[in-house]
């Protein structure tokens, strides 16, 4: 039999909700376009029924404002700024989309948990929706209003905060692609989806995803560095071995620059501090401590892709208990490989005590080993 594929609560509801939406928004613009089709005299030409097959795909007049965002008309319907993230248009968009929540949501519930994931979908789709259509909306006040103004939807922004979460759990991961004939290091993903963004936006029409997946991008990096709370290990030495709740990530792995090539480093570096100064003086965020700065860097470190993926809930603290017994199994090798050494031929009459000592060390190290065990489950 097949292995059973699982999903998480919450990413199997937004993948219904997903489906559910573009189905229902592709039955209304149906409708909507045949009826526009029926009021006109038919194209005398195939091209230009071509043409009017495009235009329902484009067309911002067949937008349904109840769905998705339209500028304006929209402020009557509040739930758009978060249902319009779950609209697309056409089958291809539609898989994409329908893949990035499959993969990315089942990766990202089963490492935060559905509440924090929760959270993290609620601030991701929003705020860039709202950001894009207060854009929209005061553009077209200040210039001469289109008839149709141009519609918000699709899941652009939550795909960007995707990479950007994933880079924050896993930033040496390598992907490879095409049997290996490209690799591309996770961390720098976010940075050249939104630069693919940025170009295809004005050359194919689509501004909207211009400002959908940048706004991601920074919603999502400021979400997470600065505001996220995240549980550190009753162990961590930064807590002094007690539980503790960090609020923010400020590993050196997940700072701004860190997205971009090392070559960018330099440039970037001065800008960012200044930018994190001011924001910190004007107390839009608290200062990261060197205690956390610690932490975050040992938790950076000991988070995994494969324990995540394969683990179920709690796999965050899974990939913890395996790291740390590891360690413990590491140092009993070390100790009785110098217990040996001491042991040996040219030990003379201190040999005796030095094997207590080793057995001793011995025992010590396979106390720690079994207490690591026992958290592991």
């Amino acid at each position: 039999m097949p292995p059973r594929i699982t999903l998480p609560p919450l990413t199997r509801a937004l993948l219904l909700a997903l489906l559910a939406l573009s189905t229902l928004n592709a039955i209304l613009r149906t409708r909507m376009w045949t009826t526009l089709a029926q009021s006109q005299p038919p194209p005398p030409t195939a091209s230009k029924l071509v043409a009017t097959a495009a235009n329902y795909l484009s067309s911002p007049s067949l937008a349904v404002p109840y769905l998705v965002l339209v500028p304006i008309t929209s402020l009557r319907y509040p739930w758009t700024f978060l249902s319009a993230a779950l609209v697309e248009n056409n089958v291809v968009s539609l898989a994409i989309s329908g893949g990035v929540l499959w993969v990315g949501g089942r990766y990202l519930e089963r490492a935060w948990g559905s509440k924090g994931f929760a959270k993290f979908v609620f601030f991701v789709t929003v705020i860039p929706n709202i950001l894009t259509f207060s854009f929209y909306a005061t553009w077209h006040i200040i210039t001469p209003t289109p008839e149709f103004p141009t519609p918000i939807q699709g899941l652009l922004a939550l795909s960007a905060s995707f990479l950007v979460a994933l880079k924050q759990l896993t930033p040496d991961h390598t992907v490879s692609l095409f049997k290996g004939a490209i690799k591309l290091r996770i961390k720098h993903l976010p940075a050249l989806f939104t630069l693919a963004n940025i170009i295809s936006g004005p050359l194919l029409g689509t501004e909207t995803a211009f400002w959908l997946s940048l706004l991601g991008f920074f919603t999502s990096w400021i979400y997470l560095r600065f505001y996220r709370a995240t549980d550190i290990n009753a162990s961590s030495a930064a807590t002094g071995g007690q539980g503790a709740t960090m609020t923010g990530d400020p590993s050196d792995a997940f700072s701004f620059a860190s997205f971009f090539p090392d070559a960018f480093h330099p440039f970037l570096s001065p800008v960012c501090d200044a930018i994190y100064s001011a924001l910190v003086q004007m107390k839009l965020c608290a200062p990261f401590s060197p205690e956390s700065v610690e932490a975050g860097n040992a938790r950076s470190r000991s988070e995994g892709l494969p324990s995540l993926l394969n683990g179920g809930g709690g796999g965050g603290r899974r990939a913890e208990a395996e790291r740390r017994r590891a360690l413990a199994l590491k140092a009993l090798d070390q100790r009785l490989n110098a217990a040996a050494a001491a042991t040996g031929p040219g030990s003379g009459p201190g040999g005796a005590s030095a094997s207590a000592s080793a057995t001793t060390e011995e025992r010590t190290a396979e106390d720690v080993v079994a207490a690591q065990g026992v958290q592991a489950t």
